[in-house]
């Protein structure tokens, strides 16, 4: 397959690829000029407040909205029974999972509003609307719900044991999934005979995904085409787009036009449909005038979807030598009360795919459960089971290693697939085209000061602190490339617009699409601009999400560039009054090899804007929509280093030093890379050592503000040392390998390992996350009184 990369003007061109750009979107968001959800109003909008259940399970009988309709200002309230009777369907699961006995998911169809029973605290019931939004909130609260309160379960290891309380009649036991991947037979004969059996109960916590932006909608309806215009914050317009089309609203996705501007974050929770954007748009039909709803933060971290939430067993098979033999990982995920568009898919198949890592493993077993729980239903979050995945495997080796008397590098590199045997066709079903994990290992071990330890660790222990070293090694499986759209628009003001249907939620596209664009038609890099967000542009997309933007977006412009280059030489061919063969294109320009005669991409659009006499059979402009098929998933890896601090007296944990090594393949543009590994280690600190949404025994949320639920701040991130060892992958265009969850990858499992170093002096052998100061200080009072 041809790179881009091979191009002999790699590196050489000041906004071509590799070079570290600054983003072009910041200088307007900064000064606060970005238009997101809520900057958006409408002639004549009116607004929308959701009444939601105050009880996780209930049967709900009835709905009063006789004194909230008396309120000044009310227009209308709208409850499941109204969009039942306009024919709306529901949202759907359509993951084509299947579990052990071969049975599909049990899908359970989720409507915008509850009709007969409610299912976790904050499940919506009915929408108010009202001239303001004050009014619309003051109504709200005036909605008397009755609703017979029944038993609740918050657990999912709880929810799938007999006598349980069931969310739905007809799924036994709340299991949504029973999956299983792997030889069981061999498994347990490889535990059998193995010379050591490392075993670890591990939980990764529930998170509230807390994006800057909460979330907004806007619904307006054009009576007179029938159509519909959604504004919302999303991860990509023509999957949302076809998604209410579709299933919602039983139209054309042409009669449902989503827009989105900026987004404030995201993380995998804003990509699906959500009640409130039904509500909405079938409230601006009804009403025939816009509705526009806007979330508060207590509301987003009831309504928003949660991340992680899974309760695992794993099982580590070594022989005599610390040689792998086989790899089991048990439990249950928790996908709260409905299925979202993905949340099967972290506790079975993400687990399995990424839990190999880059670890030779004859053998691997992955029997896992989605289960249904009265929570706020969980959707993919930084990651999607491959930070998860991976912690799993390196909290393994780190406590084999200590068991065995082995050195946890050592164990590591005994293990570790090597350059010579790649391609490698992995136990789990992965075939890994690319990648250098040793080297990569080493040069993390020596950027960290490796050998310097010692001494660190005697100053903190002089001044009463604890101090551990861990390491994370973790591959990432990134999510396959569907069908993406490569727009190349050349505009009348010299202008050339992309047009593709991944999103910017934060990470930049912008500045990395245009310098590969830039790179390859040598158009001005700032005539650059870019359209993401209006799904009437687009004729394919397949979102932001699974670190696959630049291979899927990047491929499709370098296609659709290659298709400009083709339609302008057969135009330069007839400007020049020569045979197309001898039109050659480099540096921006086409030419007429062997001559002076030249004339620059956008100089040739120029032309054709101008009226170029052109013969019919010659194209008019250099305008491309085109498709970019697909391509296989990546494989970025790397391997984290972290040190910290604990204070024995009260349990905090400080991070004190961190390195990384990764390999993300070509990288397009290096600042930015980083700064997204930034980003994804920070929220991996947030994991390890501080967030966790809790619920009580009745299903409430104690975590529901920033009171409760701790996120990360800057004094509690430490300066990184960031370097890459690039080796390029074969399986797209570009090279690349996505990096966009990678820090939450190796952040997870380097925290923890260092944590428990620091504590193992002491007699603690594994501590869950998050490792909060109580946590910390409890572990250590009770392993000092086991001594």
């Amino acid at each position: 397959m041809d790179s881009v990369v091979e191009d002999n003007q790699l590196g050489m061109m000041k906004y071509g690829i590799g070079q570290p750009v600054t983003r072009s979107e910041d200088p307007k968001l900064l000064r606060g000029e970005g238009n997101y959800t809520d900057d958006v109003n409408l002639d004549g909008q009116a607004y929308g407040v959701m009444v939601r259940s105050p009880y996780a399970h209930g049967t709900l009988n009835g709905i009063d909205t006789a004194e909230a309709s008396a309120v000044p200002g009310v227009i209308s309230i709208l409850t499941g029974a109204d969009l039942d009777a306009a024919g709306l369907g529901t949202m759907k699961c359509g993951l084509p999972l299947k579990g052990r006995d071969g049975s599909p998911i049990n899908y359970v169809p989720r409507p915008a509003l509850a009709t007969d029973k409610v299912r976790y605290v904050g499940d919506p019931v009915a929408i108010v609307i009202a001239e303001t939004a004050t009014q619309a909130r003051d109504a709200a609260e005036l909605v008397e719900l009755d609703i017979d309160p029944l038993p609740a379960v918050t657990d999912a290891r709880a929810a799938a044991e007999a006598g349980a309380p069931q969310l739905y009649d007809s799924i036994s036991g709340n299991t949504a999934i029973d999956f299983q991947y792997g030889d069981t037979a061999k498994v347990d004969a490889a535990l059998a005979e193995a010379a050591h059996v490392t075993t670890l109960p591990l939980r990764n916590n529930r998170i509230v995904v807390s994006a800057m932006e909460p979330r907004s909608a806007v619904g307006s309806f054009d009576a007179a085409n029938e159509g519909y215009t959604l504004n919302v914050g999303c991860q990509g317009v023509f999957g949302m787009m076809n998604t209410l089309a579709k299933q919602v609203f039983n139209i054309e996705p042409e009669k449902m036009h989503v827009v989105t501007g900026n987004v404030g974050g995201s993380f995998g929770m804003k990509a699906g449909a959500y009640p409130e954007y039904i509500c909405v748009l079938h409230a601006a039909k009804v009403l025939g005038r816009p509705v526009k709803w806007t979330d508060d933060r207590s509301g987003s971290f009831l309504s928003d979807c949660h991340g992680r939430d899974h309760d695992m067993t794993a099982e580590l098979a070594l022989d005599a030598d610390g040689k792998f033999t086989a790899l089991r990982i048990t439990g249950y995920g928790n996908v709260g009360a409905f299925l979202t568009a993905v949340s099967p898919m972290m506790p079975t198949m993400n687990t399995l795919k990424n839990a190999n890592s880059v670890y030779r493993l004859p053998l691997i077993e992955v029997a896992s459960k989605a289960v249904f729980t009265n929570t706020t239903p969980v959707t993919a979050y930084r990651g999607a089971g491959r930070p998860e995945a991976n912690y799993y495997m390196e909290r393994l080796i780190e406590t084999a290693a200590r068991e065995m008397g082995i050195d946890a590098i050592e164990l590591r590199r005994r293990n570790q697939i090597l350059p010579s045997e790649i391609p490698y066709a992995a136990a789990n079903g992965m075939n890994y085209d690319s990648g250098d994990f040793p080297t990569i290992m080493q040069k993390a071990v020596e950027a960290s000061d490796w050998d310097g330890f010692a001494a660190r660790k005697a100053e903190s222990e002089k001044r009463g602190k604890l101090r551990g070293r861990g390491v994370g090694c973790y591959l990432e499986v990134t999510a396959p490339v569907q069908e993406e759209m490569g727009g190349i628009r050349f505009e009348e003001n010299g202008d050339v617009t992309i047009i593709t249907g991944t999103l910017d939620y934060g990470q930049g596209h912008w500045t990395p699409f245009a310098q590969v664009l830039h790179q390859k038609l040598g158009v001005p890099f700032e005539r650059i601009r870019l359209i993401q967000g209006d799904s009437a542009e687009l004729i394919a997309g397949g979102g932001t999400g699974g670190s696959k933007s630049i291979m899927a977006s990047g491929a499709a412009i370098l296609e659709a560039s290659d298709i400009v280059i083709d339609k302008g030489k057969k135009i330069a061919a007839h400007v020049f009054e020569t045979a197309v063969e001898d039109i050659v294109f480099e540096g921006g320009a086409f030419q007429v090899a062997g001559t002076d005669k030249t004339v620059t991409v956008t100089e040739l659009a120029e032309q054709l804007r101008g009226g170029l006499d052109l013969p019919e059979d010659l194209p008019r402009d250099l305008s491309v929509k085109h498709i970019f098929d697909a391509a296989p998933s990546a494989f970025p890896n790397g391997c984290h280093v972290c040190e910290l601090e604990v204070d024995p007296d009260t349990g905090v944990v400080e991070i004190d030093r961190y390195n990384m090594v990764n390999d993300f393949g070509t990288v397009v543009n290096p600042l930015l890379v980083e700064g997204q590994a930034h980003g994804g280690i920070v929220q991996g600190l947030g994991q390890a050592l501080m967030e966790n949404a809790i619920y009580d025994s009745e299903g409430q949320l104690q975590t529901g503000s920033y009171m409760d639920y701790a996120v990360p701040r800057a004094s509690d991130v430490p300066s990184f040392t960031f370097a890459t060892h690039a080796v390029p992958a074969t399986t797209n265009p570009l090279g690349a390998k996505g990096c966009g969850e990678a820090g939450c990858a190796g952040s997870l499992p380097s925290i923890m390992n260092a944590l428990v170093d620091a504590l193992a002096p002491l007699g603690v052998k594994h501590i869950d996350m998050p490792a909060t100061p109580e946590k910390v200080w409890a572990a250590i009072q009770e392993a000092r009184a086991g001594l």
